[in-house]
């Protein structure tokens, strides 16, 4: 009998090895997609696309950084057999308008989570943020802890690090900003796909460098998402944002993160350990095989993990 050949953890594909689509099978485009029109302070008039699936309780759910409501895939119809679920597509990313100069910090992103809920009839609905994607989430629910009546957060990062500092820096030069948006656009899928990492590798494919470049073949959408980098990423308002957590006794509504037990290439699994130290009082789940989109490589553990603690 032949013996399975077993993934080695994040060995990073090749672009040319990649399939036409996905190993692993999903329905994401048979969910329901729709564009919202809407009027936001920070972003002007915008049209916003995102999907919603089932019935039940709203569920928000927030991609990070260069992706799309498609990182979601695994997990959005599943939930949707518990929630009314509604996965957006963040401004200035995917197939969402791209607002020219905006800003993109992650207390302005949590704002304008606000106005998104409000713009649905969402609000008080609970929320989960992925990567970059959960601190808008926090930041949007220490202004405001009736937002969401629940939050839960998948490897999103807190503190800086050096790594930050250092990007921080080199964005500041004269002409970076401009020059790396450029670079993002000569090969917008070979890009998307060497900078999205899995534990699994062979779950990806041309469909999603596809997804996730397409937008950043465009000036506006390859500009969006370098201050996208830019902001969400800044080492001040991440230690800002830890110090105001740090400032709690408890987290103002009920929090569960969800992380790795791996070496992930983006986010250290060590920011687990952080977090339960500055909020005790927030649930924790660790998964092992997994990696920064634990929706896509543990996504039954995910949903499970998910469905459990808002249903409790």
């Amino acid at each position: 009998m032949a013996t399975a050949v077993q993934p080695t953890p994040f060995r990073q594909m090749r672009f040319r090895e990649l399939p036409a689509e996905p190993a692993r099978p999903h329905s994401f485009f048979r969910v329901p997609a729709a564009d919202l029109p809407m009027d936001s302070v920070e972003y002007g008039r915008i049209r916003i696309r995102y999907r919603s699936t089932g019935t039940g309780p709203p569920l928000l759910l927030v991609h990070g950084l260069m992706t799309t409501s498609y990182s979601w895939r695994y997990v959005l119809p599943e939930l949707g057999e518990h929630f009314r679920v509604v996965a957006v597509d963040l401004p200035g990313c995917g197939h969402s308008d791209s607002p020219a100069d905006a800003t993109f910090r992650s207390a302005e992103i949590g704002e304008w989570l606000g106005e998104f809920q409000r713009a649905l009839g969402i609000e008080g609905c609970a929320a989960v943020g992925n990567s970059l994607g959960g601190l808008p989430v926090l930041h949007r629910a220490l202004a405001d802890p009736d937002s969401f009546r629940k939050v839960v957060i998948l490897h999103s990062p807190l503190l800086p690090e050096f790594k930050h500092r250092a990007l921080a820096a080199a964005l500041a030069l004269p002409g970076v900003e401009a020059g790396l948006a450029a670079y993002v656009r000569r090969r917008p899928y070979r890009w998307a796909h060497h900078r999205t990492h899995y534990f699994d590798e062979t779950v990806k494919s041309l469909e999603e460098a596809g997804e996730y470049g397409s937008a950043l073949a465009s000036v506006s959408g390859s500009r969006a998402f370098v201050r996208h980098l830019r902001d969400g990423l800044r080492p001040g308002d991440m230690t800002a944002l830890a110090a105001a957590l740090d400032a709690l006794d408890s987290f103002p509504v009920p929090l569960l993160a969800v992380y790795g037990t791996e070496p992930d290439p983006i986010v250290s699994p060590r920011v687990a350990d952080t977090l339960a130290a500055r909020l005790p009082s927030a649930q924790l789940v660790r998964l092992d095989r997994t990696s920064h989109f634990v929706q896509v490589d543990r996504p039954g553990a995910v949903i499970d993990a998910i469905a459990e603690f808002l249903n409790a």
